[in-house]
């Protein structure tokens, strides 16, 4: 279902991302995240001088590699566009990534560890959409693997539609199943 119509605007900036995972022969998984940004309008620079409309202000792109223990195997990131020559210079923080483990706080270890004046906030940013893609990634996992990865598959609990009270997990992976199905009978 679309947007409904809004009333009479112009369009000013357009910021896509793009997220594609992977499962790698050696059996890690990996995404590939890119972030632009993109003026409709001419941008005064010092840097590039000038940037035109319709030429990315951000071109970034970062890929994260994780083990099916969620333990993160490899972070690289790569700066194309910037508005700012230091820009690309921030890159390398992003492997103090390597060796955590995507779990419970994991947004707050990535702003600790690459965010701030430390970090890019829009490659920390994109960390996010990243990480989920991992887990749409890995969702192709069969539940023999997921089995052999934890307790529980990774995505319980992780949103409405995984609640373990649902109907979904219910069907699905009923061992997991928390939801009370008592019905009163007389």
């Amino acid at each position: 279902m679309p947007l409904p119509d809004s009333t009479a605007r112009k369009h000013l900036h357009t910021r896509q991302i793009t997220c594609d995972g992977y499962q790698r022969d050696d059996g890690l998984w990996e995404v590939d995240a890119r972030l632009t940004d993109i003026k409709t309008y001419h941008v005064d620079n010092t840097y590039r001088d000038g940037i035109e409309a319709g030429e990315p202000i951000h071109d970034m792109k970062i890929r994260i590699t994780i083990d099916e223990q969620f333990i993160v195997r490899d972070c690289i990131s790569v700066t194309d566009k910037s508005p700012f020559a230091c820009c690309p210079d921030i890159n390398p923080i992003f492997r103090k990534l390597i060796g955590q483990k995507i779990a419970a706080g994991w947004t707050m270890r990535v702003k600790k560890l690459v965010g701030g004046l430390q970090g890019c906030t829009h490659l920390t940013d994109l960390l996010g959409p990243a990480t989920t893609t991992l887990f749409q990634t890995m969702s192709s996992m069969s539940k023999k693997q997921q089995s052999n990865v934890q307790p529980k598959p990774f995505f319980l609990n992780g949103c409405h539609a995984w609640d373990t009270n649902g109907e979904q997990v219910k069907q699905f992976y009923p061992t997991f199943y928390t939801g009370n199905d008592k019905t009163n009978k007389e």
